[in-house]
């Protein structure tokens, strides 16, 4: 068994040979895929710790698909991701949904996201079309990349929040283009309340995702887990963990980061979360994201959701920046419209959701959020560019 580097650019032509690639690689009949940002031909060589699993023989059984992780806490791993897992994560997928559809593809091929997309249509027979982002996302591209889909057939597509905004704020023919799909599915970052609310006013068929890369992408829809798929909050920590046949086989030539993330439960996330009485996982936010101030632990993504149901709040990241009094103090990043609410509005909102400990200390408008990967705020620069600001 092997691993083959595949270059995807953001074309069509480029989604295309890796999709070749993935059948193969599924069918058994090629090596595993890791698919990476480069132009076709242009690929890097495997990365050091895959080489090395590679050269040991110590590549799982039914390896289809690495995934490098985003690294935003450090050097990125790389995923191992079964045939099995991913044709049963295709599979719930499909039964949630509503069944088989042609898939529109508008993310980076590279990512699990993006993958998926592929692989939902691969195996379900059908058409995977793909918008060109080889320029970035253009509202109007997903107009004319509809426009190639079949008629008759249902149609998906997966985006994450930016892009969501980016339609609902464009509006005219590309809101109605997605109005028209019979799922969107949103991750890659929590979905704002009352950006989803917009969407759905707007027609737009809403299904927000959670998952990761260790799970084949998202494996909990609107809070509830797919079939087979088990969420669990581990106690003392309060990390989510999430159990069955879509969890990966761990990661390439990383023993020690496996065994700790990967145990018979199923994979310990990063994330808070906790648990209705139905079943259904709330997540809070990342675990080393918790703001310690004065010895009162906030989480900043409720602090996110209190600002973000401020009418006028379009975007908010908070985080801790260091404080010599507090140890830390809450810092948010916030942004707005033309409608722009006051910040004592805003900080009362922060108190009324959360308790006096978690009302932003520092507050600060930008145009945007900043970002990395596929729409995940990037909280490193922005706690620097908060503390910048002290």
């Amino acid at each position: 068994m092997d691993v083959q580097v595949v270059g995807v650019d953001g074309s069509p032509e480029s989604v295309a040979r890796l999709a070749a690639a993935l059948r193969s690689a599924l069918d058994g009949a090629g090596p595993a895929v890791l698919p990476v940002r480069a132009r076709p031909g242009d690929e890097p060589p495997l990365p050091e710790p895959v080489a090395r699993a590679a050269g040991a023989g110590a590549l799982p059984d039914g390896l289809a698909v690495v995934v490098a992780t985003s690294g935003s806490t450090g050097q990125p791993k790389h995923v191992a991701l079964t045939g099995d897992a991913l044709r049963a994560s295709a599979a719930a997928t499909r039964d949630r949904i509503g069944g088989p559809g042609t898939w529109l593809l508008a993310l980076p091929a590279e990512h699990v996201a993006g993958v998926q997309v592929v692989l939902r249509a691969l195996l379900a027979g059908t058409e995977c079309v793909v918008q060109d982002v080889r320029d970035g996302f253009r509202p109007d591209g997903l107009v004319r990349a509809t426009g190639r889909m079949p008629h008759g057939a249902r149609r998906y597509t997966s985006l994450v929040p930016t892009q969501l905004a980016r339609v609902l704020d464009h509006g005219s023919a590309p809101l109605h283009a997605l109005a028209g799909y019979d799922a969107v599915l949103i991750g890659g970052g929590a979905l704002d309340p009352g950006l989803r609310t917009r969407a759905e006013d707007a027609g737009v068929r809403v299904v927000a995702t959670y998952g990761m890369s260790e799970t084949c992408g998202g494996c909990v829809y609107d809070g509830v887990p797919l079939d087979g798929v088990r969420a669990t909050i581990e106690p003392g920590s309060g990390r989510v963990v999430l159990g069955g046949p879509v969890v990966a086989a761990g990661y390439l030539g990383a023993p020690a980061a496996t065994a700790e993330a990967f145990t018979a439960d199923g994979f310990r996330t990063s994330d808070l979360g906790e648990l209705g009485p139905d079943g259904s996982l709330t997540v809070l936010g990342r675990a080393d994201d918790v703001v310690n101030t004065g010895g009162e632990k906030v989480a900043p993504a409720a602090v996110e959701r209190a600002l973000l149901s401020v009418p006028g709040v379009r975007g908010a990241c908070v985080v801790g920046i260091p404080d010599d009094e507090w140890g830390q103090v809450v810092a948010a990043l916030v942004v707005t419209g033309t409608d722009a609410p006051a910040d004592p509005v805003l900080r009362s909102a922060v108190r009324d959701a959360c308790g006096r400990a978690a009302v932003p200390r520092l507050l600060h408008r930008a145009d945007a959020v900043p970002e990395h990967g596929i729409g995940k705020p990037d909280r490193v620069a922005v706690a620097a560019l908060l503390a910048g600001l002290r």
